[in-house]
C-alpha cells in the first residue's frame, strides 16, 4: 500500500530560504529496490538558497488509530501513539525541549517512522543515510511527508546536489524490517570496529558530582575481589572546573583528574573519563580566549544556547563549539590526544553532543550544515581518541552520531524508582535493533540494590525499588545486549546480586528481539539455545507463556533452578507487577 504510493506518486516541493517554492530545482528519485537514492539538480540560470526539500507527500494510506513509533532527532526524544495522538515517550520533544522549528498541523518525527496497522502489513520507512541532512517524517491522519531539511545550502546553477538515502520497507513484523534498516545503514556508515561490549562500573548513579577518590576506590578495591570482569572505572561529570575547560586543574574536585587516572590504571584497571566536547559555560577559559571557535549569533558573537534552544543543566548557558572551525578541531583532538597519551584513558563517555548538531546560528565554513558541522567536529575528536580508544555518544543526535561512535546511550539516566526503571525499557527496546549494526548500546548504568542515600545528578535521594522491580531492570539490562557498567556501591551487593552480575558480565552483545511492538516476550538466540525474557509492565498480576520453535529444557537464567523439561511452549507462569523472568532454553536431546 504505502510503497506503491511512494514508488508512482510524483508530488514533491522544494522550498528556498525565502519561502519560496521553485520549478528550475529537478528531484531525481532513483529507486533501487527498497532504497531511494535522491539528488537534486539546479536547471535555473541562478545559485539557489534550498530550504527544503519534500521528496514525497501523499494521503496518510492507513486509517487514525495506526500506531506508530519514531525517532527523535535527539537521543533523548522519541515518539509513540497513532497518527491522531502523538506522544513524547520522554517528554523532551525536540519541538518543545531543544526548539527545533516544526511544521503546524503536523506531527514530525525524525528519521526512523515505523508503523503497525491492525489490518495491513507492518511499514518501516526510514533515511538510511546521514552524510549532510537531516531527514524528518510528517504526518497527521490525512497526510504523509518525507523531507530534508537543506538548512539553506546554495546549488549553483547546474549543479547537482546529492540528498540522502530513503529506505521503505514492509512486512510481517517491523523487527525484522528494522535489522534489515540496520544492515543498509551499516552498509552506507560503517561502524568504528571495537571487539566487545564494554564492562565495568559507573560513579555517577550513586555519587554525582559528589564522587571523591576515596570513593572511587573502595569500589575499585570490592570490584578486584569479587567482581573481575568489570574492567573499565568511569569518573563522570564534575570534576573540570568549568564546562569547556577538560584539562584544566579544578580545585574544588577532590582528586587530581590526571593523577586519580593514572592511580586506576596502575590499579590494573581501564579509567574511563566523561568529556562534553561542544559546549563551553559563560566563564570557561576556553569561551573567553577563543570566541572565534564557536557558532555565531546574527551579530557575529558566540551565540548563546538559551537564545534558540534549551540552555543547558549546569552551568549554563552554554555556547556551542562550532565542528567547523579548524582552531575548534584542534582544540578538540588535543583535548582527547591528551587524555589518552598524558591520563591513559581509552574510554570516552561524551554528552551534551547535540549542541554541537544544532540548525541554528553561523558557522565558520560557509555553506556547511549542522549534521556536516558535527561530523566534522567527531572527526578531529576520533584522531584525537586514536586507535582502540572506545567513544561512547550520549544525548547526541542519533543519525549525524551514525559512524562516528563505538558506543550510543539509547535512554535517559536510570534513578533509583519504578517509573525510571520502566521509562529506560520504554525508550531502549525500540533500539535493540541499532545494537551491533549502529553501534554498541548503552541502556545506561544496571542497579541491583537500594541504599540509604544516593547522588542522583545534583541532589540527595532516597531509594526505595522492590525486588520485583530490580529484577525487570536486570532483565531490561540483559535483553538490551549492550555494554555493562555497574552502578551500586559495590560493597553493598550481596550473594544474590552478585549471582546476577556474573550472569550479566561479560555482556553477550546479542540484544532481544520481542515478539511484537507490547515488548512483553522478547528472545536472545545464543547458538542453537534462547535465552527468553518475560515482562511485565502492569500494575497488577500477569500470566504469562510463549511458544517455543522447537523442543526444550527450561531453567530459571538467574538462579539456574530447573522448570520443565522437552517442553514446546512455555507453562503459564505467574508475573507480579512490574517483574519479570528470564529462562534459559535449551535444545532437548
Amino acid at each position: 500500500m504505502i510503497t506503491t504510493l511512494l514508488h508512482d506518486n510524483p508530488d514533491r516541493e522544494i522550498r528556498l530560504t525565502n519561502g519560496d517554492t521553485t520549478t528550475t530545482l529537478e528531484l531525481a528519485r532513483n529507486w533501487q529496490g527498497n532504497c531511494c537514492r535522491l539528488s537534486l539538480t539546479n536547471n535555473g540560470p541562478d545559485t539557489q538558497r534550498i530550504g527544503e526539500v519534500v521528496a514525497f507527500r501523499c494521503d496518510m494510506p492507513y486509517p487514525a488509530d495506526t500506531p506508530f513509533y519514531g525517532e527523535g532527532y535527539n537521543m533523548l526524544s522519541q515518539y509513540r501513539g497513532t497518527l491522531s495522538s502523538f506522544r513524547c515517550i520522554t517528554n523532551l520533544s525536540d519541538a518543545g525541549h531543544y526548539k527545533l522549528p516544526q511544521k503546524d498541523g503536523f506531527f514530525t518525527v525524525y528519521n526512523l517512522l515505523a508503523l503497525y496497522p491492525k489490518t495491513h502489513d507492518d511499514a518501516v520507512l526510514a533515511f538510511s543515510s546521514c552524510r549532510r541532512f537531516n531527514g524528518s517524517f510528517r504526518f497527521n491522519p490525512d497526510r504523509l511527508e518525507v523531507v530534508l531539511d537543506c538548512e539553506g545550502i546554495e546549488i549553483a546553477s547546474g549543479e547537482t546536489l546529492p540528498l540522502e538515502e530513503l529506505f521503505l520497507e514492509t512486512g510481517d513484523s517491523a523487527e525484522q524490517l528494522l535489522q534489515q534498516l540496520g544492515e543498509r545503514i551499516a552498509d552506507n556508515h560503517p561502524r568504528p570496529p571495537y571487539p566487545a561490549p564494554p564492562c565495568g562500573w559507573s560513579s555517577w548513579s550513586c555519587y554525582g558530582r559528589a564522587v571523591t577518590e576515596k570513593d572511587i576506590f573502595d569500589n575499585l578495591d570490592c570490584i578486584r575481589g569479587e567482581f573481575p570482569n568489570l574492567k573499565f572505572i568511569q569518573i563522570d561529570d564534575g570534576y573540570q572546573p568549568h564546562m569547556g575547560d577538560w584539562l584544566v586543574k579544578n580545585p574544588d574536585f577532590s582528586a587530581d583528574i590526571q593523577s586519580l587516572c593514572c592511580k586506576i590504571k596502575d590499579a590494573g584497571f581501564e579509567p574511563a573519563i566523561w568529556v562534553a566536547p561542544f559546549i563551553a559555560s559563560e566563564g570557561s577559559e576556553l569561551l573567553r580566549d577563543h570566541p572565534d571557535w564557536f557558532v555565531k549569533g546574527d551579530d557575529g558573537q558566540p551565540l548563546c544556547a538559551e537564545t534558540v534552544t534549551f540552555r543547558g543543566w549546569v552551568e549554563a548557558p552554554w555556547y556551542m563549539v562550532d565542528g567547523t572551525h579548524p582552531g575548534a578541531q584542534d582544540y578538540i583532538r588535543n583535548v582527547f590526544r591528551t587524555m589518552r597519551e598524558e591520563w591513559h584513558c581509552r574510554y570516552f563517555k561524551l554528552d551534551a553532543n547535540t549542541w554541537g548538531g544544532l540548525p541554528f546560528g553561523h558557522r565558520d565554513e560557509p555553506n556547511t550544515t549542522c549534521v556536516e558541522a558535527y561530523r566534522a567536529g567527531m572527526q578531529a575528536l576520533l584522531e584525537g581518541a586514536g586507535e582502540g580508544s572506545f567513544v561512547l555518544g550520549c544525548n547526541a543526535p542519533m543519525w549525524p552520531s551514525i559512524g562516528t561512535v563505538h558506543g550510543m546511550r539509547v535512554t535517559n539516566d536510570i534513578k533509583y524508582n519504578w517509573r525510571c526503571i520502566q521509562g529506560l525499557a520504554e525508550q531502549g527496546f525500540p533500539r535493540n535493533w541499532q545494537n551491533q549494526k549502529l553501534w554498541i548500546n548503552d541502556p545506561d548504568n544496571l542497579i541491583l540494590c537500594n541504599h540509604e542515600q544516593i547522588f542522583v545528578g545534583f541532589s540527595r535521594t532516597d531509594t526505595d525499588v522492590s525486588d520485583d522491580e530490580f529484577s525487570f531492570h536486570a532483565a531490561y539490562i540483559l535483553a538490551s545486549g549492550g555494554m555493562i557498567l555497574a552502578g551500586d556501591r559495590m560493597m553493598a551487593l550481596n550473594d544474590d546480586h552478585k549471582r546476577i552480575l556474573d550472569k550479566l558480565a561479560p555482556p553477550s552483545g546479542i540484544a532481544a528481539i520481542f515478539d511484537d511492538s507490547s515488548y512483553e516476550v522478547g528472545r536472545i538466540k545464543r547458538d542453537d539455545d534462547m535465552l527468553l525474557c518475560l515482562f511485565n509492565w502492569s500494575d497488577r498480576v500477569t500470566q504469562s507463556c510463549a511458544p517455543l520453535d522447537g523442543t526444550y529444557d527450561l531453567a530459571d537464567y538467574w538462579t539456574d533452578t530447573r522448570l520443565a523439561d522437552s517442553v514446546t511452549r512455555v507453562p503459564m507462569l505467574t508475573l507480579p507487577p512490574h517483574s519479570a523472568r528470564v529462562l534459559a532454553c535449551t535444545r532437548a536431546g
